[in-house]
């Protein structure tokens, strides 16, 4: 059993498995028989139920510590799969299935009857991607049924990039963990409702609005939430916006999300400015006891940024800083924007600007 990096203790109580075609296989019948495997995709790690069995997916519920109207995403192994899930396809689902399957966007669309309502949320739309991770798809495949797969960590907590972050959120919970790579884009799929006159983009991710108009030949727009967040009202009962009169179409929308276990906070404006009060607010925490740790990206290294902001909030809860300062990046751009969704809400909207 190899031992995953970052885990300081071996006393494991889950079963660790390789991607070779035996552990696999493993993984497979786990996911048959009811059980739950953490695997890799090119996102996140993803924590696997049999999305069609009612107990299985209650089993993720269960697991994450996940409020139970948070809809699931379902991965398929092959395109043609949609079709046991949803009863039509749009000529602008066909087109975005063809521009970006495999990948890492997930396709909100009306669900057929037979999929449980506990994996949509109670909702009348499923969510559903095929993965460009090839130990996913060897999965999927081998599990020979479509498989309901938020991330791999605790409700809350930064998403799981690397197999020792879900060893540290989820060993003792669930049956398996398959150790392999760690992933290659780092933030969740963009997730588009596909149920709309206009296409709306629910959680972004690495491919932006603007590829999907690109595809498609029509504007996709950002759902309404994301702009509030932005502004930090999304979800605040004093705009009139509870959390209890929210139901979501994706994960991401509603809960908190992505929280390091120390105070978060993010700076943001001129960069030359962010760099001097990320300083001066480090030197003063520091004089006043505090560990500090700093995450501050080069300017327009947003695809870098997508692929690391996770595991270094991970890295600096494993070293046990107190505090940690975030300087802002452009959310002009579209992966910049979505990198700075989950900065701002792993912050919980704690911003200075200067």
């Amino acid at each position: 059993m190899i031992r995953p990096e970052g885990c300081k203790n071996f006393n494991m109580k889950t079963l660790l498995l390789t991607t070779e075609r035996e552990d696999i296989e493993k993984a497979a019948r786990i996911i048959r028989d009811g059980g739950l495997v953490a695997f890799p995709t090119e996102t996140v790690y993803g924590l696997g139920a049999n999305a069609l069995d009612e107990e299985a997916v209650a089993r993720v519920y269960k697991a994450k510590g996940r409020p139970s109207d948070n809809p699931m995403i379902v991965h398929i192994s092959r395109a043609s799969d949609i079709g046991q899930l949803t009863p039509m396809l749009s000529p602008d689902i066909v087109a975005l299935i063809e521009n970006f399957w495999p990948g890492p966007l997930t396709l909100v669309v009306k669900k057929k009857p037979g999929v449980p309502d506990i994996t949509t949320g109670g909702l009348d739309t499923v969510a559903v991607r095929l993965p460009e991770s090839q130990v996913a798809l060897d999965l999927i495949n081998a599990a020979c049924c479509p498989i309901a797969a938020p991330s791999a960590n605790l409700s809350g907590r930064p998403s799981p990039t690397r197999a020792g972050d879900v060893v540290q959120d989820l060993d003792g919970k669930i049956d398996a963990i398959i150790q392999g790579e760690d992933c290659r884009v780092g933030i969740e799929s963009t997730v588009v409702d596909m149920t709309g006159d206009v296409p709306t983009v629910l959680r972004p991710g690495i491919i932006t609005a603007e590829a999907l108009e690109a595809a498609i030949g029509k504007r996709v727009v950002y759902d309404k939430s994301l702009k509030e967040a932005r502004e930090h009202v999304a979800l605040d009962p004093a705009h009139g916006v509870g959390e209890s009169d929210f139901q979501p179409k994706s994960p991401g929308m509603k809960y908190r999300h992505y929280a390091p276990k120390a105070d978060m906070l993010v700076v943001e404006g001129e960069r030359e400015k962010v760099k001097a009060e990320i300083h001066r607010l480090k030197e003063l925490n520091e004089k006043l006891g505090n560990s500090v740790g700093v995450i501050m990206f080069e300017e327009k290294a947003f695809i870098e940024a997508a692929h690391d902001f996770f595991a270094k909030l991970r890295d600096l809860d494993r070293e046990g800083v107190d505090m940690i300062i975030a300087g802002a990046l452009s959310d002009a751009d579209g992966v910049g924007f979505a990198v700075m969704n989950r900065m701002l809400k792993s912050a919980g909207y704690n911003i200075v600007r200067v």
